[in-house]
């Protein structure tokens, strides 16, 4: 801002003592706004770079002029190309011991790619060594299912009826323990809702769940948390389309235990955490 020329004193000791005064107030004031004004436009001008500032809040286009241009050429008087450079050593994903592949086939070149001249099958000592290229495939994945027939029989001697009961690997539920340790892994670790574990069973492997049928699951989570030394506790509003509910979770260093439940009171902390609770709880000091 340009300095606007100041009046002399005699011309200021012939004015009124509350004009002078009201001149001063003036006077301070614009120094004043002056300074602030001086220290916004510093601000405006300082980015993430030379700051404490966080990037987010950079002006648009800051990052974009920040960023160094290209190298004009690659010194043959061309512009280099983006991506590695010819001679830079190639980063490729290891290939997995010999041991662990379960197929190997061996892709041979039909014909000599100068002449089309027919190539042996076997290498001859003077041919390079073979290329290894690995893929990863998941296999086909369909849930197993077992049908177990208990038969019934009659004893012809006092006609009691005995059925066969069922065997030790059918002894539990309607699914076997690997399907229910995925079931618990998709629950516990990985954070999906009951909702989505069953979509996600149905679309990997065939499997047809229903959301009550992870019940023992959840009970398994749980019964796992609650001995545990320390878990962290928090609550949050959920609403279940006009019904409003809370989403409480428990977070151990194992698992994560998800539950919505219609209050917020204290009832569902002793049923989550069980009433013989003794190890430490980190929450927001919620009274609950």
């Amino acid at each position: 801002m340009s300095e606007l020329p100041r009046p002399s004193e005699e011309v200021l000791a012939g004015l009124p003592s509350a004009v002078r005064a009201y001149l001063a107030a003036l006077e301070a004031m614009v120094t004043s706004q002056e300074a602030r004004l001086a220290e916004l436009e510093a601000g405006l001008r300082q980015d993430s770079s030379p700051s404490s500032r966080p990037p987010s809040s950079d002006p648009p286009g800051t990052q974009a002029q920040r960023r160094a241009p290209p190298p004009a050429d690659g010194g043959d008087g061309e512009r280099r190309r983006r991506g590695g450079q010819p001679g830079h050593p190639g980063h490729q994903r290891s290939l997995v011991d010999q041991e662990r592949v379960d197929r190997v086939v061996v892709v041979r070149p039909p014909a000599c790619g100068g002449c089309g001249s027919v190539l042996g099958v076997e290498a001859a000592a003077g041919d390079p060594a073979d290329e290894r290229v690995q893929v990863v495939e998941l296999p086909p994945v369909r849930a197993e299912v077992t049908d177990y027939r208990l038969a019934a029989r009659q004893c012809g001697a006092c006609g009691t009826i005995t059925r066969a009961v069922r065997p030790a690997e059918a002894r539990v539920g309607s699914f076997g323990p690997r399907l229910q340790a995925v079931a618990a892994l998709l629950v516990g670790r990985y954070r999906l809702s009951r909702r989505e574990a069953v979509a996600c069973l149905a679309e990997l492997g065939e499997v047809a769940r229903s959301v009550g049928a992870l019940a023992p699951v959840v009970d398994a989570v749980a019964a796992v948390v609650r001995p545990a030394a320390v878990a962290n506790l928090d609550e949050t509003g959920w609403w279940q389309r006009a019904t409003r509910a809370w989403l409480w979770t428990v977070v151990t260093e194992a698992l994560t235990l998800f539950r919505l439940d219609p209050t917020r009171s204290k009832a569902v902390v002793q049923a989550l955490l069980g009433p013989d609770w003794t190890g430490i709880v980190g929450s927001d000091r919620y009274a609950a």
